[in-house]
């Protein structure tokens, strides 16, 4: 018994330390931070302009988008859905709520770019504000920064 308790003390240890360890990684400033940061800044500078063709400069054609009101959509899709937005009489704003994103790197792969962001219209004379969540896997091709995966809820 007192082996197995060892053992049990030992796996706990480990986990904690790895949940620890993993939790420490989260970056908030840094090389990585900003890079990213600067990533999406530049992205939704494309967005916010209804540039629909830069705007999908930062997504590679491997992209999947995953949404909880809407589903999953693969990089054409993805297109046409901003193309259409694009077309809409309002002009929709997204900004990123300051202190909200989170960076995490992904071993020899790219970055977690976590936060929450807000897009905003007038319709009817109303402004009209919604929050939601944001999670982008970013990639480093050939020194350009590109989002394979995007996850994107609470609508």
């Amino acid at each position: 018994m007192k082996t197995l308790n060892k053992y049990f003390a030992a796996a706990l240890l480990i986990t904690t330390a790895f949940f620890i360890d993993s939790h420490a990684q989260a970056q908030t400033s840094g090389v990585l931070f900003n890079e990213i940061a600067h990533a999406d800044s530049l992205q939704f500078e494309a967005f916010n302009a209804r540039n629909l063709d830069q705007l999908m400069n930062y997504f590679d054609n491997s992209l999947e988008l995953y949404q909880d009101n809407t589903g999953v959509r693969n990089f054409d899709q993805t297109k046409q859905a901003f193309g259409g937005l694009f077309k809409m009489s309002y002009v929709l704003t997204r900004k990123l709520i300051p202190g909200t994103m989170e960076v995490y790197p992904i071993k020899d792969y790219g970055a977690i770019e976590t936060g929450q962001h807000t897009f905003s219209h007038v319709e009817n004379g109303q402004l009209q504000t919604f929050t939601f969540k944001f999670m982008q896997i970013w990639q480093k091709k050939d020194g350009v920064w590109k989002v394979t995966r995007e996850v994107t809820y609470g609508h």
